[in-house]
């Protein structure tokens, strides 16, 4: 099984950025895509980002698109997303997600096709 934990989570003004952590425990990391999902009060979860097993590709929503950057680092066993430019509507609690993958394949792009989920990091935009 892997646990993931997030961190970097805060309050930050418009135009600000931050840096979101997630953890994963064990040695096998890399056999899994990696997605960051957000959720908004009242709304339905929404994927943000996702890296391939060995960070080959990365894939975002639109309104992450040319803000955000997702990458991972396999010896630390940690994803990362950097997010600039942060605009109001980014405000939600943030996930991490695991995704057992078979090959360096597109991971999904939905929720419901993720393995393992964090406990969520809250970000809150203030303008």
């Amino acid at each position: 099984q892997v646990q993931l934990v997030e961190s970097g989570g805060g309050l930050v003004q418009a135009g600000g950025s931050l840096r979101l952590s997630c953890a994963a425990s064990g040695r096998t990391f890399s056999n899994y895509a990696m997605g960051w999902f957000r959720q908004a009060p009242g709304k339905e979860r929404e994927f943000v980002a996702a890296i391939t097993r060995y960070g080959g590709n990365t894939y975002y929503a639109d309104s992450a698109k040319g803000r955000f950057t997702i990458s991972r680092d396999n010896i630390k066993n940690t994803v990362y997303l950097q997010m600039v430019s942060l605009k109001a509507e980014d405000t939600a609690v943030y996930y991490c997600a695991a995704d057992r993958a078979l090959a360096e394949q597109r991971p999904p792009a939905v929720g419901s096709e993720y393995d393992y989920w964090g406990q969520g990091t809250q970000v809150t935009v203030s303008s």
